[in-house]
């Protein structure tokens, strides 16, 4: 018993130093971002006033990013090229036009000027839980604070002449609005006789496609590399935790995931890679990304620009498409720029992105993660309620491992029925530890017992709960997914708290405090399984677990409300099949005693 009593303490308090990271690490971590956050809006907001320009914020060492270049022998097709300049505008140019774009998910617009894709709200998915709050809104024109934008063109080359960049001004072809199964063309032309077609579609999700076609009438042959960029001005405020990735992100041939860190990239300030036949890569958050899928062979670079406004950046140079005089070419890149949904994301990968699945960060044990959220979202497409689909789901985890846990808690209820001819034993070898120690293995090998076997049902809830933890954080099916009555959003802490009577009293309480009735219920469900068996012997455990409870109740009530839902209602579930089993077995349940020896020790203290 000793054994198990340690091992569980020792899982335990594992679980409780990923609590009190979260708690004294990470939310200290996410103010002062966010005073790094308005320090730096304070920054914008002093270089406007010197620059005399109060509308327009300014763009940190006046530059909106460099344009991938093919100079340097990254593309040995392509004809060496010098790098192309930073912009040195310190605002947004004059808008030349906009080709507005809707969809069922999606609305916003394409700024002719440099083709861009930079003004792109997400339809379906709002700032808060009221339906009528602001869209979100994940690319922005340069400008804009927070200006976020993807860029398609062909890296700079003296013979070609002017190719299309981000100072080209486009031509719409026709007047209609960008939608599914509507394309719209552009078009532009050069001093050297080359013609540039563009042809941007839409899909009913959140996959652009960028076709550009060259049609060559210089007289000679040309060969042009195609780029594609990702742009974002300033750091954007992240989770900071160590379970989400939040940066930049891509997956390029055999390279792996890349998964880099805005501090990190600020660090290195440029990270290339090799060439690759296919892969994609972009910027991520927690529930929003955007992706580049190169339509050829390409060099992937992720980049740091320093500044009044960081940028940040990902790019791709593709191999060069040669065109002969009089002929034409063309190359397809895509985009993605949209919600992480998962069955959206699978889809893209199915169709032929390699690991695009990877853009939702599953985490080294996606194998218990993926699968765990697979079963809860089919779960839900029955319920319609992904609290309940948490309810059904620990039940169902129950039942798969109930004949182990079974054999577990028999297990444990054998050693309770043989605990006082273990205290004889120990009493009788007391000076002699190897003695007992053979004496223990003869009791254990005689009854049958295994005394490690009541280590596994703690060891299946670790795992099931990380995955569970990852789930219900990172998976956009979860934001604002309501449960019932108050608790609206899965993902987000349960907003009531005790010590202001869940709202009857009319002043709000500090964030520590902030203990509401889900985390109460875990609490009361946790201590109660903990009673249910005896006392350990030694006094610093049984205060640790006796006071264990309490604490897990205020780490807990900063949790996503789902998961405190989970393990409250697993604690119950648990002490009904522990009961039963205890119960069968003749072992004594020890809830009672120890609830009159907590409350009889007290009375006879006062």
């Amino acid at each position: 018993m000793s054994n198990q009593r340690n091992f569980i303490l020792a899982a335990v308090l594992s679980l409780a130093v990923v609590f009190l990271w979260q708690a004294f690490i990470i939310n200290p971590r996410l103010e002062r971002e966010r005073l790094a956050a308005e320090q730096q809006q304070a920054a914008q907001d002093a270089l406007k006033r010197q620059a005399g320009e109060a509308g327009a914020p300014t763009a940190g060492a006046g530059s909106e990013g460099t344009v991938p270049s093919a100079g340097g022998g990254a593309i040995p097709s392509a004809p060496a090229a010098p790098a192309a300049p930073a912009a040195t505008t310190t605002q947004a140019q004059p808008d030349v036009g906009r080709v507005a774009f809707k969809s069922g998910k999606l609305n916003g617009s394409i700024n002719l000027r440099g083709g861009r894709i930079d003004d792109l709200n997400l339809a379906l998915y709002r700032e808060t839980v009221d339906p009528t709050s602001p869209e979100i809104t994940l690319l922005r024109p340069v400008g804009e604070e927070g200006a976020y934008f993807a860029e398609f063109g062909f890296s700079p080359n003296a013979q070609a002449g002017e190719l299309p960049g981000r100072g080209t001004v486009w031509r719409q072809v026709g007047s209609n609005e960008l939608s599914p199964g509507s394309p719209v063309t552009l078009e532009s032309k050069n001093e050297q006789g080359l013609t540039f077609t563009r042809t941007v579609t839409l899909d009913e999700d959140y996959m652009f496609s960028i076709t550009d076609k060259v049609t060559n009438e210089s007289g000679a042959a040309v060969s042009i590399a195609p780029y594609g960029r990702i742009a974002r001005l300033g750091r954007p405020q992240t989770e900071g935790i160590f379970v989400l990735h939040e940066g930049l992100i891509g997956s390029v041939g055999e390279e792996g995931l890349d998964e880099i860190d805005y501090g990190d990239i600020e660090d290195d300030k440029l990270i290339s890679r090799k060439r690759a036949e296919s892969g994609w890569l972009g910027i991520t958050d927690k529930y929003w990304a955007t992706a580049l899928v190169p339509g050829t062979p390409f060099v992937s670079r992720y980049t740091h620009t320093a500044g009044a406004i960081p940028i940040y950046q990902t790019d791709f140079l593709g191999d060069a498409i040669n065109v002969a005089a009089g002929g034409e070419a063309s190359v397809t890149n895509r985009l993605f720029a949209g919600a992480k949904k998962v069955e959206i994301i699978d889809a893209y990968e199915a169709e032929g992105i390699p690991f695009f699945s990877n853009l939702i960060d599953w985490g080294w044990f996606y194998f218990i993660t993926k699968p765990l959220f697979s079963l809860m979202n089919l779960v839900f497409n029955f319920i319609g309620n992904f609290g309940v689909a948490i309810l059904i789901v620990t039940v169902l985890i129950k039942i798969a491992f109930f004949p182990l846990a079974n054999k577990s808690y028999a297990s444990m209820a054998n050693m309770k029925k043989v605990q006082p001819e273990m205290m004889a034993i120990k009493e009788r070898y007391a000076d002699d530890r190897q003695g007992q120690q053979k004496a223990m293995m003869e009791l254990y090998k005689e009854k049958k017992i295994n005394p490690a076997a009541g280590c596994w049902p703690v060891l299946i809830q670790i795992p099931v709960f990380f995955a569970l933890y990852k789930v219900i954080y990172v998976t956009i099916e979860m934001r604002h997914a309501p449960f019932f009555g108050w608790i609206q959003d899965l993902s987000a802490p349960d907003p009531t708290s005790i010590f202001n009577l869940f709202g009857l009293l009319p002043y709000d309480v500090p964030l520590l405090l902030m203990i509401g009735v889900w985390p109460l219920l875990m609490g009361i469900t946790m201590f109660v399984q903990m009673q249910m068996n005896p006392a350990p012997p030694d006094p610093t455990q049984q205060m640790i677990f006796k006071w264990m409870p309490v604490v897990f109740t205020f780490m807990l009530a900063t949790f996503p409300a789902g998961l405190v839902i989970y393990w409250a209602w697993n604690n119950f579930l648990s002490i009904l099949q522990q009961g039963a089993i205890m119960k069968r077995q003749g072992a004594k349940i020890e809830l009672w005693d120890n609830l009159k020896g907590m409350f009889g020790k007290k009375k006879a203290e006062t």
